[in-house]
């Protein structure tokens, strides 16, 4: 039996869509010129000081997109470029790791990241209700970007959300207003409810001074 012919799009490929993210037309990217390619001094420190960490530079693409996207707010297309520079690598290369990664953003989404977890453990203790409240709460402030997180490891303080990195919960309804404002106002996000701050056995295991006699 003879098997029919498989149509092929125009780019030569079976599959649909699959050059719509790029620009065939354009010359593959080059690794950019130091000696045209400003790089602020702190950025690239940072950098320098990552890839020292690793074998390969290549291992340290993530913490250094993280640092630029801290300076920018965003993984813009300047800050392709200067982690590049300083990478030795091709923006293009740092372009694919950054958009295979959802906490990396390419677009410009708000500096204030609020992350409210949604998994298992959170769910069951209304952390949809939760997401939904607080995204309300906040309103459609440019500088915040509120979405839910399938997991933020820390099922013992749930129903919890990360604002820029601080871990928080469990966060009660009645506190939802309250934390709202803060993260509008870059405020330090409920700080009796913040994981670093819970007492611990070890004086070392979070921000608190020690208790006497436990050194």
């Amino acid at each position: 039996m003879s098997m029919p012919d498989v149509k092929r799009f125009s780019h030569g490929s079976r599959v649909p869509g699959w050059d719509e993210s790029v620009d065939l037309s354009k010359d593959p990217q080059e690794v950019p010129d130091p000696a045209t390619t400003p790089v602020p001094e702190g950025l690239r420190a940072t950098i320098e000081a990552h890839i020292a960490k690793y074998p390969d530079r290549r291992s340290a693409a993530i913490p250094a997109l993280a640092a630029a996207q801290e300076l920018h707010g965003w993984c813009s297309p300047e800050a392709f470029i200067q982690v590049a520079c300083v990478m030795r690598l091709t923006p293009a290369y740092l372009i694919a790791v950054a958009s295979f990664y959802d906490m990396l953003d390419t677009r410009p989404v708000g500096r204030k990241r609020v992350y409210v977890c949604t998994n298992i453990s959170c769910s069951l203790r209304g952390g949809r209700k939760l997401l939904k409240d607080l995204s309300e709460a906040i309103g459609d402030d440019p500088d915040v970007q509120v979405r839910g997180f399938e997991c933020l490891g820390a099922c013992d303080i749930a129903p919890m959300a990360s604002i820029n990195g601080v871990f928080v919960g469990p966060i009660e309804d009645d506190e939802i207003a309250e934390l709202a404002q803060q993260v509008r106002d870059g405020a330090d996000p409920l700080p009796a409810k913040q994981l670093l701050k819970r007492p611990s056995a070890d004086p070392h295991a979070n921000t608190r001074a020690p208790q006497e006699g436990t050194e």
